[in-house]
């Protein structure tokens, strides 16, 4: 995990051309974009488009890179909207990966019912979807996902407000 200073560090080394650093930004960020972003196609080669088109669009535009949010936020945001410009173009719905859903509940929750919360999540549309993994299973402040998704942070927060409750139904029901 890198620190802060040592991310800016590199990032900085990126801008004066250290090709090196550019390559400890994309070891240290790809895995994660990957994972994010397969949360949202089954079609791995697309995903690793939309990593690839994302990190190509960063390191481009490195230069512009205003250190007010995090780097993984800034790339995030490039690797989303990368994913959205192919959804608007396909109109293409996708569902969440059964084996990244696997890792999210306690071992203690009846399967039956883990089964039923799974299919709720596949059934939400694109937008609650993203902001419910965004802040559920990334950790993404409200803040960040406004940033990320040009919402207000009001609006992350009653969306995901309202996906809990609608989930909350579907898997009592």
């Amino acid at each position: 995990m890198l620190s802060g200073t040592e991310e800016i560090k590199l990032i900085n080394q990126a801008i004066n051309g250290d090709q090196n650093a550019y390559k400890v930004l994309y070891d240290h960020h790809i895995d994660g974009l990957f994972a994010f972003l397969n949360q949202f196609s089954k079609d791995r080669d697309l995903v690793r488009d939309w990593t690839q088109r994302a990190f190509i669009k960063a390191f481009n535009k490195l230069n512009t890179f205003q250190f007010k949010a995090r780097f993984k936020s800034w790339l995030f945001t490039i690797g989303l909207n990368e994913m959205r410009t192919d959804m608007r173009s396909s109109v293409m719905f996708v569902e969440l990966q059964e084996p990244e859903i696997e890792d999210l509940p306690d071992e203690d929750i009846d399967p039956e019912l883990w089964d039923h919360a799974k299919q709720a999540i596949r059934d939400l549309d694109p937008q609650k979807k993203m902001i419910l993994l965004l802040h559920v299973a990334e950790g993404y402040s409200h803040k960040e996902i406004a940033g990320m998704l040009s919402i207000k942070e009001g609006t992350s927060r009653i969306i995901l407000h309202r996906t809990k409750e609608e989930l909350r139904k579907k898997v009592n029901s």
